[in-house]
């Protein structure tokens, strides 16, 4: 089993107050990304807060000292279904799609779908990595913005 009708998707704020927009379908094409990537999933939390707030967490448990715009804990074991918290800076994704020259919106789902791409064993440490990790961001950007996704 990959994908169950249990796998679940949350959207929580920290400390911000963010709408997601077509928050059912959107759940929906993360809960798609999973079974795509024949990855198992449980659950997954966006949680959505301030630069302050995941610089905090990047501080206290990765030892860096920078402002991200994401940041993705595999909270269970490798070898049992996904369980996962993913940190997004709406302030960072902001700034970055104006660096960008993207819509909020575009680069807000990037950095979803980016955080869902790491749970499914892709890095961007290396500049091989990174490419790879962009196309694929790329790729479930398409889809996700067609009309209808399968």
């Amino acid at each position: 089993m990959i994908v169950s009708s249990k796998s679940k998707v949350f959207f929580l704020n920290e400390g911000i107050k963010l709408r997601v927009p077509q928050k059912k379908r959107l759940k929906e094409f993360i809960l798609l990304i999973f079974k795509t990537e024949n990855q198992n999933l449980d659950s997954i939390n966006y949680i959505f807060s301030s630069d302050s707030y995941l610089l905090k967490i990047n501080r206290n448990f990765l030892n860096h000292n920078t402002f991200t715009d994401v940041i993705t804990f595999q909270l269970s074991d490798y070898d049992h279904p996904i369980i996962s918290d993913v940190y997004i800076s709406l302030e960072r994704v902001k700034e970055n799609s104006q660096i960008l020259k993207t819509r909020l919106n575009e680069e807000l789902h990037r950095v979803i779908f980016h955080g869902a791409l790491h749970l499914c064993g892709y890095e961007d440490k290396t500049k091989r990595q990174k490419a790879i990790m962009q196309l694929r961001e790329n790729h479930y950007l398409s889809k996700y913005f067609q009309k209808r996704f399968t």
